[in-house]
């Protein structure tokens, strides 16, 4: 996705592929999260676990959300924001009020829940919320043994809960999951079963690439790993 481009260029886009969307409700689980519910003609959008929507948060500039939640017979759909820096999503996100109004993309992507393995792990951080939202209800209709490894920021470690997720530890963001060795000593790793699992892994690309690659040195293949955001890299 190109993160900037012509404002021109951007209207024009949204005119052909773009849904007006309303904010119809807008809570802050933490100073840094925010939840947003939008209602919306949904009933044409293409729903998967692991696609996100495109937002225009700017004049020139958009960015992807996945949808942590809809329901196409009420058309509503949220997002949570991950509010950070002075970045121009997370300004965007923060102005948003009740009764506002902007332009959604269908979501699109690559599809990363795999219904027929029966371990399904998730690993991310504040930006992999959404997604771990979506997941859940499918995770528990089809009787999935899973679990839900959160990095997150001490002032955000209590929002999983609000969330409603479920068979999750939380990790401070202090490194480890940028060192091999740490990673392999996960608890995960004590029951072999959990190598033929699913993989799902979102969030820092730091974090990712080591927690990849351990898992391919230990033997596991079903690996979905998409980096959400790079420190020092603007609009991944």
């Amino acid at each position: 996705m190109i993160s900037t481009i012509p404002k021109w260029a951007g209207e024009l886009l949204e005119s052909v592929v773009g849904q007006r969307a309303e904010v119809i409700h807008a809570t802050y689980l933490s100073p840094y999260l925010k939840k947003v519910r939008f209602r919306s003609n949904i009933a044409h959008m293409n729903f998967q676990i692991g696609y996100a929507s495109v937002i225009r948060v700017n004049d020139i500039e958009y960015r992807n959300y996945t949808i942590a939640y809809h329901d196409i017979r009420t058309g509503i759909l949220d997002i949570i924001f991950h509010l950070h820096d002075n970045g121009p999503g997370s300004q965007y996100a923060h102005s948003l009020n009740i009764g506002d109004q902007l332009y959604i993309s269908s979501p699109r992507g690559r599809k990363v829940y795999q219904q027929k393995i029966k371990h399904q792990f998730f690993f991310g951080d504040e930006t992999s919320l959404g997604l771990a939202c979506s997941l859940l209800p499918m995770l528990k209709q089809n009787k999935h043994l899973f679990q839900f490894y959160l990095e997150l920021d001490d002032e955000n470690k209590e929002v999983p809960a609000l969330l409603g997720l479920e068979n999750y530890q939380i990790f401070p963001k202090d490194g480890s999951f940028s060192q091999e060795k740490w990673i392999a000593d996960l608890p995960l790793f004590y029951d072999e079963t959990w190598l033929d699992a699913s993989y799902i892994l979102v969030g820092n690309v730091i974090s990712i690439q080591t927690f990849r690659k351990v898992l391919k040195n230990k033997g596991a293949k079903r690996i979905s790993a998409q980096g959400y955001w790079l420190q020092g890299k603007k609009g991944l």
